[in-house]
């Protein structure tokens, strides 16, 4: 382990030693280890923006940019126009419907009526690393991408037939999500607790 001497957590009868899942340098988390980061998130506006980003799985530029035009939201999916997509040379799907569960919607919902702009992602990646410091978890790759592709990650694993449509909603090629987002580690403990955040996206 790399950067912090975190242990072993324990959290309601639960306790597991497992290494921090990094992929591409970006962690991606456990649900148990996003339970345990909200918790610690203080500021409302910060923990309405962290399930926002958590729960639509969209690029924090992107998020930024759907902060400024709120009526991209019809109430059920989040259209994502040509004009937002993320300048990227390989981008090959310059629009997209970011299909949202009940949840999604919520988090959404709240989202909008925040006076607070979302902060330069410098600022968001201290944010997360500083919450998981405050969480008792490794920050080793906290970083504004890690809400994005800790859900993508948990819907390849609990949906993987609907590969399709995950990678339609998220703005990414089936290649892409083969090498990026399946053979996570999950375990059944965290499959049942990866339905809780899920449940309803299809």
């Amino acid at each position: 382990m790399v950067g912090y001497p975190w242990r072993d957590f324990m959290n309601n009868g639960y306790q597991e030693f497992r290494e921090p899942i990094i992929k591409m340098g970006v962690r991606i988390l456990r649900p148990k280890e996003c339970q345990m980061l909200q918790r610690v998130i203080m500021k409302p506006h910060h923990k309405t923006m962290f399930q926002a980003l958590l729960f639509t799985g969209m690029r924090y530029i992107e998020m930024q940019r759907f902060q400024n035009y709120p009526s991209w939201f019809n109430g059920e999916f989040l259209h994502l126009p040509h004009l937002l997509a993320e300048r990227k040379v390989k981008r090959t799907q310059p629009e997209r419907w970011v299909r949202l569960n009940n949840q999604g919607r919520m988090a959404i919902e709240y989202f909008i009526q925040l006076k607070q702009k979302l902060p330069a992602y410098q600022g968001w990646n201290i944010n997360m690393k500083r919450w998981a410091r405050d969480a008792g978890i490794s920050p080793e790759g906290m970083s504004c991408k890690t809400t994005r592709k800790t859900y993508e990650s948990w819907l390849m694993f609990y949906y993987p037939q609907q590969m399709a449509i995950i990678t339609q909603s998220q703005g990414h090629n089936t290649l892409t999500s083969l090498q990026h987002y399946l053979n996570m580690p999950f375990n059944e403990t965290d499959r049942l607790e990866i339905k809780n955040y899920v449940d309803g996206w299809i």
